[in-house]
């Protein structure tokens, strides 16, 4: 990264998350851009213009109207113009059916919504300053569920 910010990006329908996500980046000592997307066609028209800035990590609500976090994803992956975005599914669902079809189709990491305000800046923390160059390269099915 050339800036001395990254790039974040989130696409969840719903508005409450959206916020409590952009106020999180506001408290952290994190230089960053957050933009938000109410659902995933909106995210993916933006994505695909010729001249959108891509995120550097894209967190992606699997439960959304018009298009799912998981079309996205498919989405996503099959362009290799995002092949430089890290994606992170931020979704309520922990169930193992979901984690898996995201693990198999390409996401970076899997992350429970936390209901707690503080347990949210310390995950989005943790995810913003991971290498994921290095976290990639030895990603597998255990490493892919955060827990904190």
């Amino acid at each position: 990264m050339n800036e001395n910010y990254i790039r974040i990006a989130l696409a969840d329908d719903d508005e409450d998350d959206r916020m409590f996500f952009t106020e999180s980046f506001d408290e952290l000592k994190i230089k960053s851009k957050v933009s938000t997307f109410n659902d995933g066609v909106q995210l993916m028209n933006y994505l695909n213009q010729e001249d959108s800035v891509l995120p550097n990590i894209l967190f992606l609500d699997l439960n959304m109207p018009k298009k799912s976090g998981l079309e996205c994803l498919k989405e996503i992956k099959a362009n290799s113009r995002f092949n430089d975005i890290a994606i992170a599914i931020y979704s309520t669902s922990a169930s193992e059916e979901d984690i898996e079809n995201t693990f198999v189709q390409g996401a970076n990491i899997y992350i429970k919504k936390p209901n707690d305000f503080n347990v949210l800046k310390k995950v989005l923390s943790e995810v913003v300053t991971i290498n994921w160059q290095y976290y990639t390269s030895g990603l597998n099915r255990d490493n892919f569920l955060l827990r904190l």
